[in-house]
């Protein structure tokens, strides 16, 4: 996960960040805390944080000053401002050490976890594998990926995939992946192996020939009493009960 710090005088926005934020959904850990640029320098010195939000006007050291120092010691962070002064000196601050974007209080929360999901696209690309390091030889685009991911799950999902497994696969992080393909799907990844399980398995209990331990052997569930519980679970019936339904006049093996 992405390591986020805040940087800020008013202990109020410490707390609404801290509240609005899709820490978890966007692959994001909770932001530790600093109280002026000073305090906020040295932090980042000791966890360097991947993603930094900072206040314009502090005391000991103003984000102005901060930020001059910051960038040039740590060029890869990813800067948010966050100010009271819809001020063009600030801004023009903020844009000369390559803040990310500028946010005025009070913060809204969809314009802050915009901020934050640009700023965790970026550090996915900035860790990304060069295009020669490929196994598959193929530098997929953000529409090409999903689709990609979801071909592999199509064929793969009665073996045990993993995000990490993923990750090392297809050269991304396995952050980006899953934001991808949620955004894309409207699913998460093992939300969409369980879809493709439950799928294939109904179209096998629709052949009375297949005993339902095969059944879930084939859909990569060593144990068919946890298969019958998932499948359950997801369709609100037991799988004998679904083929009773759908075969009623064969008998179930």
């Amino acid at each position: 996960m992405y390591k986020t710090l805040i940087i800020d005088d008013e202990k109020a926005v410490h707390t609404v960040i801290l509240k609005l934020g899709k820490w978890q959904e966007l692959g994001l850990s909770e932001p530790r805390s600093a109280w002026n640029g000073s305090e906020g320098l040295s932090l980042m010195r000791e966890i360097h944080p991947d993603i930094v939000f900072v206040d314009m006007n502090m005391p000991v050291m103003d984000g102005s000053s901060f930020l001059r120092k910051a960038s040039d010691e740590f060029p890869r962070v990813k800067f948010i401002v966050v100010s009271g002064y819809d001020d063009f000196r600030y801004a023009k601050t903020a844009l000369q050490a390559n803040a990310l974007d500028y946010l005025l209080k009070p913060l809204a929360a969809g314009e802050l976890n915009k901020a934050l999901a640009h700023a965790a696209e970026l550090l996915d690309r900035d860790r990304g594998f060069p295009e020669e390091e490929r196994e598959t030889g193929h530098s997929y685009t953000a529409g090409e990926l999903p689709e990609a991911i979801k071909e592999y799950l199509d064929e793969k999902y009665a073996e045990e995939v993993t995000l990490d497994s993923l990750s090392e696969r297809f050269y991304f992080t396995k952050e980006y992946l899953s934001r991808l393909f949620k955004k894309e799907f409207g699913c998460g990844i093992y939300e969409y192996v369980l879809q493709v399980r439950m799928n294939r398995a109904k179209q096998l209990l629709e052949d009375p020939s297949v005993q339902i331990q095969q059944i879930a052997e084939q859909l990569g569930y060593n144990d068919s009493n946890y298969f019958s519980k998932a499948f359950r679970t997801y369709t609100g019936i037991s799988p004998s009960d679904y083929r009773a339904e759908k075969t009623p006049d064969k008998e179930d093996r």
